[in-house]
């Protein structure tokens, strides 16, 4: 019984939430960049412990080496890039950095505007 209780929490998790990641944020960058170095030094270590990070995990690609499992709406020009992805493809997009107030503030404006995107349960 004992070897069943994780397999049954596991469940209940998955009955509960759905899969883990039907959202995902995916920041295009590049080496050498000053403004991901920002984001970098501003958001990166907090954007998985916020309400946003949870509904829209980061994953971070590289502008020259984009992932095949996602459907752009155009390719990525700029660094960074962060485009919100749901089912593998591109529900909108935020360019460049311009700081933390303004990062979050675009950042629930564009989660807003995709409710059909997974919610954090509340």
């Amino acid at each position: 019984m004992r070897t069943a209780r994780p397999l049954i929490a596991a469940a209940l998790i998955w009955s509960v939430f759905g899969p883990a990641s039907a959202d995902e944020l995916v920041m295009v960058e590049q080496d050498g960049c000053h403004w991901c170095a920002q984001w970098n030094k501003d958001i990166a270590h907090i954007y998985p412990k916020t309400a946003e990070g949870v509904r829209a995990p980061l994953r971070r690609v590289d502008l020259r080496d984009l992932p095949d499992d996602i459907a752009f709406t155009s390719r990525p020009v700029f660094t960074p890039t962060f485009v919100l992805v749901a089912d593998g493809k591109e529900l909108g997009r935020l360019e460049g950095y311009a700081g933390d107030e303004f990062f979050w503030f675009l950042l629930e404006k564009l989660l807003a505007e995709h409710p059909e995107a997974a919610q954090v349960s509340q």
